[in-house]
């Protein structure tokens, strides 16, 4: 989800594994010239995701740490690429909290519909990013220090000796 802290849990992270970090969200408006809401207005949801996904392909993704942007669940190509060589870690918030720290979706650039609310967007893509990951790691009340912790605990049981 967008404002759960994933690229602040990811930088701590690439840094404590020595890994490259991206961005996938500055990564595709670096590439594409203009903001995520600009792209979004400009060509509408769908095309914004599959301009994303196009992006996505592009990433080598062994010995990164990658924060997605939270519209990546929608394209399983994208998913699949990303997880191809790596686990992938669901960072998963509360709703309440989640509402609280987007006060402002447009100016984010988040994919969202038409009148859609925030639960409603937290209701259709968290079990998306459920089906997708590997393990989640609640993030609720935990400082950045305490999320990349849990990260690296999951880690460690999950990855091949």
């Amino acid at each position: 989800m967008p404002g759960v802290g994933k690229s602040t849990a990811g930088v701590l992270l690439a840094k404590r594994l020595g890994f490259a970090f991206i961005d996938t969200d500055i990564y595709i408006q670096v590439r594409e010239g203009r903001s995520l809401q600009e792209l979004i207005r400009a060509n509408g949801a769908d095309a914004f995701c599959r301009i994303e996904e196009a992006h996505i392909l592009t990433l080598a993704v062994e010995s990164h740490v990658i924060a997605p942007g939270g519209s990546v669940v929608y394209r399983p190509n994208a998913m699949a690429h990303l997880k191809a060589n790596g686990i992938a870690i669901h960072l998963d918030i509360s709703v309440e909290r989640l509402k609280r720290r987007l006060d402002d979706v447009d100016a984010r650039g988040v994919v969202i519909g038409p009148g859609q609310t925030i639960e409603s967007l937290y209701a259709e893509r968290r079990p998306l990013y459920r089906d997708y990951s590997d393990a989640a790691v609640d993030t609720d009340g935990l400082t950045p220090d305490q999320v990349v912790g849990r990260m690296l605990s999951v880690l460690t049981r999950l990855s091949p000796r």
